[in-house]
């Protein structure tokens, strides 16, 4: 699997999670993944809930080492919040950024989506 996040333990049980998860998106992660998928946006390959260093993460792109979350109401909870905070830091440490975009976002104002990964594509080098 090159190009994914190398050296990671992954259980049988993880992987066969993450693919009844992407045949159970969310219309928020369905309309993030026509967004992006086969390279719409900055040419950037996305891969959908993918394992990264043991968690499933809604997108990940390799090349801009870029973490997509897609948060539904669950999220705002105390708890859920302070589980996203301290992932967050885990990827921080491997050197992967994370965006957070709401359900709300994705489905509104798909524009505002699209410019902040462009955004974050720029920085990026040739």
């Amino acid at each position: 699997m090159k190009g994914i996040v190398q050296n990671q333990r992954i259980t049988d049980v993880k992987v066969d999670l993450s693919k009844e998860l992407r045949k159970s998106m969310t219309e928020a992660e369905k309309v993030f993944w026509h967004m992006v998928r086969n390279r719409k946006i900055c040419n950037l390959k996305f891969r959908r809930q993918q394992i990264v260093d043991g968690f499933i993460v809604d997108f990940f792109c390799s090349e801009a080492r870029l973490i997509i979350e897609v948060d539904g109401p669950i999220h705002e909870k105390k708890k859920k919040m302070e589980i996203d905070k301290e992932r967050t830091e885990i990827f921080k440490q491997r050197g992967l950024r994370e965006i957070r975009f709401s359900n709300y976002e994705i489905l509104n104002d798909p524009e505002k989506v699209r410019s902040v990964i462009n955004q974050i594509a720029s920085t990026l080098p040739l």
